[in-house]
């Protein structure tokens, strides 16, 4: 920690205490004093508005808690504020809702749920009261332990949480709620294969808990361990087969698996019990995007919004598509939703970028940079992202993997030569390198595959704030390399076919092109690149599903682009002829030439169907699925041209590269 935040810190302890003093004046003119330093400071908004409450100083705590809001929409402790403020003010009504949204982002604000409990018996709402009193009989019952670690957990602090939960679960070990907690913190940090664990061990103890079930289906789809997901999903179906929440999630594990008959017809059920469902609608809409009917999608995502107005999703789905237009109608509804002071985080985000795309089909390209503008700072405020981490992360791989290493490691790891990694940066063609090799008839397209990425985290250790990876790749012996690359094999053959080589297309494993190599030495690996400014200015465009945060800024885009080039170059210098650079305008240029040199890079016969992509019938998963499915076109090429007078930062941390 350097001396600025060591002295926030400390400034920020002395107006807690204060305020926990009842010396509310100090403890305002002390938060005041760190919004001086930075006037987002979630932190010293919050200590603000209480302070200015007790003071009796409403319209000033107001005035704090909007701004708290705007840096902070998922906080819970400011949503509890809210509720306390309109109580004072005597707004019975809008402090059920602030308690309500408090204890959404928040299940452990026994506060809220208390005071909401009262306010609805003091309304008549006394089936609503009583199950608010549930809630806080229940936080009543856990562990101090545990509390303090969901309070953490959801004010984003997880390694704090982790710290209480670890510490409570040493003396408990099968306490079901402790590896509850543990396993969704795990997801949060991305340590899905504990959290697996945590969650089957924990479903043993407990088979008859339905949260438990569904977080264990959650951890084992984001481990797309599908077929599991599926039989659990099942499982819980054939308990109550009427049941709404279980037939939707059933659905979306038959999406999953490839049985979008059957998650149509589940989508379908629910959604004649619960008619006009919002989240079913852009479920299904979705699941027949995936399969390529259009415009059936489009219906669904339209329905879905005009259910719920402020349904953000089902917009941004729409302008995903990359191929649909707005309707006047439509753009002045998503105006007038994302005024409403109550809209939340995630609705907020969706409609800036849906509004983005909106205004850049019609050529209004500075409300739609605005708005592009306005989604990205909402999500680089909520993800944190640190660009000078991430270089020194990318710069011990050119420390670490070296030609000593793998000329020690020569002849080890799984000669396998079924993979095909085709990696990069997102939006910069591998979809469609993807789709070309993919209509060969000796090759499987599956998904953007987690293995990588999750076994460079196992072999980075469990130490907080350490890391032993890459070093550690100097330390393993011939045989673990082996067993990794086999594990690979054997964990991946759930998304294959019967073709002898499949593609994981996971952009962010040219971190890891030295692991690769040691552990499946004869692999095959292709470099997506596209030029700098429209590779990096459609990834700003691109609001991604998870991961990704260095896109959610131009100059932290701009920095990774550069990070990402001098990383491939030190590839190409290690390991040369390994990785084949296939460049997004020469497939514009030259298609049949690109694809008969990415095919003599793979070892495979030429194929006409790979000139015939578009026609390939191949449900197709990202954000470019409608693009693929026309026949090549330049329609992204220059696209960030009539932006250039917003990209002066993105242009300054690209430098000689833009």
């Amino acid at each position: 920690m350097d001396s600025k935040d060591t002295r926030r810190q400390a400034t920020l302890g002395k107006a807690q205490e204060a305020l926990q003093n009842g010396d509310f004046a100090d403890s305002l003119r002390l938060a005041e004093d760190l919004l001086l330093v930075e006037a987002a400071d979630a932190e010293a908004l919050y200590v603000a508005a209480v302070a200015a409450r007790y003071l009796e100083q409403l319209d000033a705590a107001e005035a704090y808690l909007a701004r708290l809001h705007t840096a902070s929409p998922e906080y819970g402790r400011a949503w509890q504020e809210a509720g306390h403020l309109a109580r004072a003010r005597g707004e019975t009504e809008q402090a059920i809702v602030a308690y309500a949204r408090a204890t959404q982002f928040n299940p452990a604000l026994d506060a809220s749920w208390r005071a909401q409990a009262n306010l609805l018996e003091e309304t008549g709402r006394t089936a609503e009261a009583q199950a608010s009193h549930s809630q806080a009989s229940r936080i009543a019952t856990l562990p101090r332990e545990l509390i303090a670690a969901t309070h953490h957990l959801h004010e984003g602090r997880l390694l704090r949480a982790e710290e209480f939960c670890r510490h409570y679960l040493r003396g408990e070990p099968k306490h079901v709620e402790g590896m509850r907690l543990l396993a969704q913190i795990g997801m949060r940090l991305g340590i899905l294969d504990d959290a697996e664990f945590l969650l089957e061990s924990a479903v043993a103890f407990e088979p008859d808990n339905i949260q438990l079930r569904l977080d264990y289906i959650d951890v084992l789809r984001k481990r797309q361990k599908f077929d599991k997901a599926r039989k659990e999903a099942e499982a819980l179906y054939k308990r109550d087969p009427a049941n709404p929440l279980f037939q939707s999630n059933l659905a979306i594990e038959s999406m999953q698996t490839g049985d979008y008959d059957r998650a149509f017809e589940l989508f379908d059920a629910v959604l004649a019990r619960i008619p006009g469902d919002p989240a079913t609608l852009t479920s299904r809409g979705h699941a027949l995007k995936t399969t390529g009917k259009q415009e059936k999608a489009v219906e669904d995502y339209r329905a879905a919004f005009g259910a719920r107005p402020y349904h953000g999703d089902a917009y941004y789905a729409l302008a995903n598509l990359k191929t649909y237009r707005f309707t006047d109608g439509e753009i002045a509804s998503m105006r007038e939703q994302i005024e409403r002071p109550g809209l939340v985080f995630k609705d907020r985000v969706h409609l800036s970028f849906a509004l983005g795309k909106a205004y850049e089909d019609r050529e209004e390209y500075q409300d739609s940079f605005r708005f592009y503008e306005q989604g990205n700072t909402l999500k680089r405020n909520q993800t944190r992202y640190n660009a000078d981490l991430m270089s020194a992360e990318l710069a011990t791989q050119r420390e670490w993997c070296t030609p000593d290493l793998f000329a020690k490691h020569e002849g080890s790891g799984d000669s396998t030569p079924d993979p095909i990694f085709i990696l990069g940066l997102p939006r910069a063609g591998s979809t469609l390198l993807e789709q070309i090799l993919a209509s060969h008839s000796q090759v499987d397209g599956t998904l953007e595959l987690p293995n990588i990425l999750a076994l460079a985290h196992r072999l980075r250790g469990r130490k907080a704030g350490e890391s032993r990876y890459p070093e550690i790749l100097r330390d393993l012996t011939d045989e673990q390399l082996t067993k990794f690359g086999r594990d690979f094999i054997e964990t991946t053959r759930i998304h294959r076919r019967d073709a002898p080589f499949f593609i994981d297309k996971m952009p962010n494993n040219f971190r890891h092109i030295g692991l690769i190599h040691l552990i499946l030495p004869n692999a095959r690996v292709i470099d997506a690149r596209r030029d700098p400014m429209d590779c990096c200015f459609s990834g700003f465009k691109q609001l991604f599903a998870e991961g990704q945060e260095f896109t959610y800024g131009l100059t932290q885009i701009g920095r990774y682009y550069s990070d990402y080039v001098g990383l491939m170059e030190h590839w190409d210098e290690v390991l040369p002829g390994k990785v084949l650079r296939v460049q997004h305008e020469d497939i514009l240029d030259d298609l049949e030439g690109q694809v008969r040199k990415m095919l003599d890079h793979c070892g495979l016969p030429f194929e006409q169907g790979c000139l015939d992509f578009h026609k390939t019938d191949r449900a197709v998963r990202t954000a470019s699925s409608e693009q693929v499915r026309r026949p090549i076109n330049r329609s992204g090429q220059g696209a960030w041209k009539p932006f250039a007078p917003w990209l002066d930062e993105l242009k300054t941390a690209l430098g000689d590269l833009a």
